[in-house]
């Protein structure tokens, strides 16, 4: 893998994006406001980083990821992430997405949402149960005593690994938590949302705090519906 693409450049994004660049791994950002608004981030990443449209972010990325507001899942594009590893880390808040029925009704996911809209995709869940301030500086080099997991799910294990690859290249390992349809077990309100990585509650108010496999493993145990 040598490029990932970002379809939605915001927190996330650009945490992924500093974090891909600093392994050595080229990035393609996009947002929905255009290559230009994305100037001072590419200049800050330097020269492994350019910008483009959601299209030629997708179109590049060995790997794709998607981290848009999920109301806007419907505009990702399709074709050019034919047979593509998409990484998605939407969440649905309704406050912001309006609701959706499937999810309100707990008979779907959203990635299972992303993977109807991308049929030809294969996608997996993942860095949406991570607050973006400390994906940002809990990354630790393969096989340190502090390093932190961050769960998977998704359908295609071929999928997982490439996507497992690519998150243990930005310093962290996975915890595989089964298919899109388990991805719940990680969407916000869950004791795997936020919290593990944090030293207290409320985990936005809070410093860092690594979070290895048996803790975050325990957490996703711990999700009711």
């Amino acid at each position: 893998m040598t490029t990932v693409g970002l379809i939605g450049s915001g927190n996330i994004g650009g945490t992924l994006a500093r974090l891909a660049v600093a392994a050595g791994i080229d990035v393609v950002l996009s947002n929905s406001r255009g290559p230009e608004t994305l100037a001072d981030l590419v200049r800050e990443l330097g020269e492994r980083a350019r910008a483009g449209t959601p299209e030629e972010a997708a179109a590049a990325g060995d790997i794709v990821v998607v981290t848009v507001p999920l109301k806007a899942y419907r505009d990702v594009p399709a074709d050019p992430l034919v047979g593509k590893v998409v990484i998605d880390t939407n969440n649905y808040y309704p406050e912001r997405d309006g609701e959706f029925p499937d999810l309100e009704a707990g008979t779907a996911t959203s990635s299972e949402l992303l993977q109807r809209h991308l049929p030809r995709s294969r996608v997996v869940k993942a860095f949406n149960n991570i607050y973006f301030k400390h994906l940002a500086v809990l990354s630790r080099p393969a096989g340190a005593s502090d390093r932190t997991a961050l769960p998977i799910a998704g359908d295609d294990s071929d999928a997982k690994a490439a996507a497992t690859q690519f998150i243990n290249a930005l310093g962290y390992d996975t915890v595989d938590i089964g298919g899109a349809s388990d991805s719940w077990r990680t969407h916000p309100d869950t004791p795997a949302y936020g919290a593990p990585y944090a030293a207290a509650a409320p985990f936005w108010e809070n410093d860092a705090a690594p979070a290895d496999a048996e803790t975050v493993r325990k957490a996703v145990d711990a999700a009711e519906r």
